[in-house]
């Protein structure tokens, strides 16, 4: 929405600057997109009198002008072809920024003469006119005068407006906002009633009175159409609409003046006198719908929920109520008799038809937002009395068909809810003046204020809406501030540790190359079965599918068969993770949280078969997790025999704290499983059970540890040992690095041998330990002791040293 500080001072009595305005109309909740100001863009440019104009010498087409300026006499050189001797014309001097082509002017000769400036044309000041020649201005304009006077630019104000006001779509509403603001004096414009001379020759029909309540109009007959006045022309191109006609322009000003749309239908082009308001129709013989051209010069077929305006006994649509007149009854210069609607459109209608065939006209705009439901009548006056001052002519009745909606409902407001929903302390009067110069009715006597809101304000419901009103119009600057209660010490973290946990895994997952997934909670029962579950508690009585009809006992499944899919689609080889729900029963302590993954290795051949161990890569992410989130993993148990059934049973394991404090289960999915799932393998997976996650030690601070770093250097020994073929490696390293925690800083195993030299149920195991002296160089006595109690504490899980 657009207007000039001088269309607003014809409603608001005020001395205000257009700066002034826009930041009481900021504060006041219009939300100012921006002051477009012309003059500051023609604020070098000045009038000018062509004194003479020479040939060039040497340039038949350019002319050496001696050119009467407001820096004196200048030499300028031109080639309009209407340069001449007397001519008034806009000169921009050296410097000057010329918008229309986007240069500065600098001083330089053309073909030899140095032109000390630039005669424009219209163009080249971005203004509307023929541009064949430099502009030929009124020859008495005095020499000097700025060029935004001549033209009569202002500044305009651009600013939004929220759907529920759309009372600020017009010029008049504004200027109702700033009178209550303090910004100036409201201007009351009573249109007096037109007595009409004869009655109205067209009659209006409301077939569709859900769509189109209330229908006013008459006719005016025997005017002279034609170019509006200079006033109103400039009015409208100040906000950027082209004139047309004065007819046109009539309604165009109205509309952005009032928030009235009106729409005018050219008499001789209707066929017959009846204009019928319906919904849009389909032929009965084709089935195709009716089409409409439109003032656009686009043909438009409208739906049964859009509105018609038809005549020829309701048989030709000649306008799309609310949003667009048609082609076939526009007005032009040719017109002598016309016919002005002023109707009230229903909004819902209004915006979907805009919706459904992609226009948006003003009309469309302001009714899709709500037009004042009782403004039919008064902006049909007001089109009167404009139409006969500019075009004369004889106005009928006026005829009025149908019911405007009810005006909005009066309620009970108490003034002391003010203070009590904002803290502003503010005298009555204060309140009452506020609601009134915003256009409510107040009384009251001597108990609560009875409030009617006016019928352009129906978005107001409730004294809350009141109390919005007078807080923004009493400035939202004077709201107090109250600090929020002290709540003592804040708490440790918004989020809870598992909650934290869940976050941490999925970005360690993410970060190791794996993808989140998120799948259903639910499975087939059959699936559910060979998991572990499946049982008829929580099977659903209502599924959304039927291969989803029991709640899942791990996520493995789901996981698999998101695999299997991908891999049907050519990407087999993926690693997938999920973090949700499980379900072992229908008891509250049932559901478990896990966070389960899923590799399907198929890595590309190699010349040399290597493709890697997946089982022990997939080990090791596992481990980088459960550090991740807390877990010692050197205190965890590795065991294998006991995994679920699920699980191929050679190539699994689980991770518990004891017997009863099982992690996580991972290894390789049991090839029944994965044939019940009708997936390939082969597949890896996890599952780590969230609930049984040990608490991790809480960190005095945010801070990291200490960095500890010995100046001395490391050293390592090697040790082999004979162990029962069925220890797994893990617990003999957990065994030597116990023995010396604080010299001892790794074990890691680098052979695994069975044959020839072993016993048969045994095999050897070779670590390198390497030991790290804290406070002074090991003696070979030291480091003799210590190889002493390695071995002896290897010696308490059976193992003794090789050969």
């Amino acid at each position: 929405m657009k207007f000039t500080l001088s269309w607003l001072k014809r409603h608001l009595r005020t001395d205000r600057s257009i700066g002034q305005i826009a930041d009481a109309m900021t504060m006041a909740g219009l939300e100012v997109e921006e002051v477009i100001d012309p003059t500051e863009r023609l604020k070098p440019f000045s009038v000018a009198r062509i004194v003479s104009a020479a040939r060039h010498p040497d340039a038949d087409r350019l002319q050496v002008c001696q050119v009467e300026t407001v820096d004196g006499m200048k030499e300028i050189v031109c080639g309009a072809p209407n340069a001449r001797a007397g001519l008034v014309t806009i000169y921009a001097p050296i410097g000057a920024y010329v918008p229309g082509l986007g240069v500065t002017l600098v001083e330089k000769p053309v073909r030899g003469v140095v032109s000390n400036g630039m005669l424009c044309s219209a163009a080249e000041l971005e203004l509307d006119g023929a541009s064949d020649g430099i502009l030929d201005l009124d020859s008495d304009l005095k020499v000097g005068t700025p060029a935004a006077d001549v033209f009569g630019l202002e500044p305009v104000i651009d600013f939004e407006v929220t759907p529920n006001r759309p009372d600020w779509l017009g010029v008049a509403g504004i200027a109702r906002d700033l009178d209550a603001a303090g910004q100036g004096l409201l201007i009351s414009h009573q249109t007096p009633s037109i007595a009409g001379g004869y009655a109205s020759p067209i009659r209006v029909e409301l077939q569709a009175p859900e769509l189109c309540p209330v229908f006013a109009g008459r006719l005016i007959r025997g005017l002279r159409n034609g170019p509006s006045p200079d006033w109103l022309q400039d009015r409208l191109r100040s906000i950027g609409l082209r004139p047309i006609n004065a007819l046109v322009d009539v309604t165009n000003l109205i509309c952005y003046d009032q928030a009235r749309p009106l729409h005018v239908y050219d008499k001789a082009k209707l066929v017959g006198d009846q204009i019928v308001v319906r919904g849009g129709q389909v032929a009965t013989d084709t089935g195709e719908p009716e089409r409409l051209i439109a003032l656009d010069g686009k043909t438009y077929a409208p739906g049964p929920r859009m509105c018609v305006i038809a005549d020829a006994g309701g048989e030709r649509p000649i306008g799309l109520g609310g949003v667009m007149g048609g082609e076939s009854t526009g007005c032009d210069e040719t017109t002598t008799d016309v016919f002005i609607e002023s109707a009230w459109f229903d909004p819902i209608a209004t915006a979907q038809t805009g919706r459904q065939l992609g226009i948006t006209s003003d009309a469309q705009y302001r009714f899709a937002r709500g037009v004042d439901t009782h403004s039919a009548v008064a902006g049909l006056e007001q089109a009167t009395a404009l139409i006969l001052e500019l075009c004369g002519g004889e106005a009928s009745e006026i005829t009025v068909v149908g019911t405007p909606p009810a005006p909005p409902a009066a309620f009970d407001f108490d003034p002391a809810l003010v203070e009590r929903l904002t803290g502003l302390r503010l005298p009555t009067v204060r309140i009452h003046t506020i609601l009134s110069a915003l256009g409510f009715e107040v009384a009251y006597d001597n108990g609560p204020w009875r409030v009617t809101p006016p019928t352009w304000r129906r978005d107001v419901h409730g004294p809350a809406d009141l109390v919005e009103e007078v807080a923004r119009i009493n400035g939202f600057n004077w709201l107090p501030s109250t600090p929020l209660p002290d709540l003592g010490a804040p708490t440790a973290g918004v989020l809870s540790p598992r909650q934290s946990r869940i976050r941490a895994a999925r970005r360690i997952l993410a970060g190791l190359g794996w993808a989140e997934a998120v799948t259903w909670s639910f499975t087939r029962q059959d699936i559910a079965e060979a998991f572990g579950g499946g049982s008829e508690a929580l099977v659903l009585d209502n599924p959304i599918a039927s291969d989803l009809d029991c709640m899942r006992p791990s996520v493995l499944p789901n996981l698999i068969q998101a695999a299997a899919r991908n891999a049907d689609r050519g990407f087999a080889d993926l690693a997938l993770f999920e973090i949700g729900p499980i379900y072992r029963g229908d008891q509250p302590g049932d559901q478990r949280t896990v966070i389960a993954g899923l590799v399907a290795p198929h890595a590309p051949r190699r010349w040399d078969g290597d493709t890697g161990d997946d089982l022990f890569g997939l080990k090791s992410d596992l481990f980088v997790l459960l550090e991740t989130l807390g877990v010692s993993t050197s205190a965890l148990q590795l065991v294998q025999g006991h995994t679920s059934t699920w699980w191929h049973p050679g190539q699994s394991a689980r991770l518990q704290l004891g017997p009863k404090t099982v992690i996580a289960e991972f290894g390789a999915i049991h090839p029944g499983a994965l044939k019940t799932l009708d997936a390939d393998g082969p597949m890896l997976g996890f599952e780590i059970d969230v609930e049984a996650l040990p608490q991790s030690k809480a960190r005095a601070t945010k801070a990291r540890s200490r960095l500890d770093l010995s100046t001395l250097m490391p050293l390592s020994r090697d040790f082999a040992f004979v162990v029962n073929a069925g220890l797994a490696a893990g617990d003999l390293t957990r065994a030597v690095a116990g023995s010396d925690k604080q010299l001892i800083s790794d074990v890691r195993v680098f052979d695994v041998y069975t044959g020839t030299g072993v016993p048969d149920g045994q095999k050897s195991l070779a670590v390198e330990v390497t030991i790290q002296p804290r406070n002074a160089t090991l003696t070979e006595a030291e480091i003799d002791a210590l190889s002493d109690r390695i071995v002896a504490a290897a010696a308490k899980l059976g193992a003794s040293l090789r050969g």
